[in-house]
């Protein structure tokens, strides 16, 4: 696994936001949101292929940075920026015509063992969680806190890192100051009544915490 080259990011990822599909994805792009992940749950092939294709010409020219969740080859074939997987997409995953390609890749982890794994094949960055309890999915481990998270962060050293699990504008600053690169939320977005509005507030706060 360790002959894969994969690009570094364009920019830091700071505020990252995970939506289920492509009209959230418009919304977080006009927001201003660095970072976006589109993650369609159960999509059938041609409805996927063409929410990601949109979804790059969205942000063509724009600064926020796309990642496709698990469709790695429709993010291949639509020329998209980036792809994230889960542990169990390691082992499906071409991970080969992904470096070929030139895509960026994100890896989950929720254990040493997890991130030594992705941090094998020199991902763009890793994503460190769950954090705090979350409902958004069924997790494999128990909430990882602050303290593994600063562990998980020095582990990864150079590797960009984010923290996924939990995190809202409460306890955001304590997240940021375990030295993460990026803060990666759900329904901190999709669940607020002014999305936008919460963007804003979560990009601030890279004014007091220095970039990685």
């Amino acid at each position: 696994m360790n002959d894969y080259i994969f690009p570094a990011l364009r920019a830091p990822l700071k505020f990252y936001a995970v939506v289920p599909n492509e009209d959230w994805v418009y919304r977080m792009i006009e927001a201003g949101a660095t970072t976006v992940q589109l993650r369609m749950k159960n999509a059938d092939v041609a409805t996927r292929k063409l929410a990601i294709r949109h979804c790059v010409e969205a942000v063509y020219n724009k600064p926020t940075q796309l990642f496709i969740n698990d469709y790695w080859q429709e993010a291949i074939d639509e020329g998209a920026y980036g792809v994230h997987l889960g542990q169990e997409d390691l082992n499906d995953a071409d991970l080969s015509a992904l470096s070929r390609a030139g895509l960026r890749l994100g890896i989950s982890t929720h254990s040493d063992d997890e991130l030594q794994l992705a941090l094998s094949v020199h991902p763009s960055y890793v994503a460190c969680g769950a954090i705090f309890p979350t409902k958004t999915k069924v997790m494999p481990t128990q909430p990882q806190g602050l303290e593994r998270l600063r562990h998980y962060v020095a582990m990864a050293g150079n590797t960009p890192t984010v923290a996924i699990g939990g995190i809202d504008l409460n306890n955001a600053q304590d997240v940021l100051a375990c030295g993460v690169s990026s803060l990666a939320v759900v329904r901190a977005v999709t669940e607020a009544e002014n999305p936008e509005a919460v963007v804003q507030q979560f990009l601030a706060l890279w004014e007091t915490y220095p970039v990685k």
